[in-house]
């Protein structure tokens, strides 16, 4: 069992950048592969990007590639998203999403891949 708590979520301006924090329960994080998708409402949830168990491997969802940068810290049982140059249409909850697994991220780009997930933080992106 996997337990996940995302942080960081918030209010910034069009062109800012957040960072979230995902941290996670267990002794075994670095079995698990990570990813990140977002809600926005009236939405399905959508891929943002994906992390390997070792952090080797990464894949994105095109609209954030160049912006957007997951990591991982499997000392500290966190993974992070990087967010640059936000858009206002970006604005949606973000779970982070775990899978033991492993795989190359790019395996792990669509959601029922994942069996376990956060509750999501909210980013709200303003023009």
């Amino acid at each position: 069992q996997v337990q996940l708590v995302e942080s960081g979520g918030g209010l910034v301006q069009a062109g800012g950048s957040l960072r979230l924090s995902c941290a996670a329960s267990g002794r075994t994080f670095s079995s698990y592969a990570m990813g990140w998708f977002c809600q926005a409402p009236g939405k399905e949830r959508e891929f943002v990007a994906a992390i390997s168990w070792s952090g080797g491997s990464t894949d994105y969802a095109d609209s954030v590639k160049g912006r957007f940068t997951i990591s991982r810290d499997n000392a500290k049982n966190t993974v992070y998203l990087q967010m640059n140059s936000l858009e206002p249409e970006e604005k949606a909850v973000y779970y982070c999403a775990a899978v033991r697994g492993l795989r190359s991220a790019s395996y792990y780009s669509r959601s029922p891949a994942y069996d376990y997930w956060g509750q999501g933080t909210q980013v709200t992106v303003s023009s």
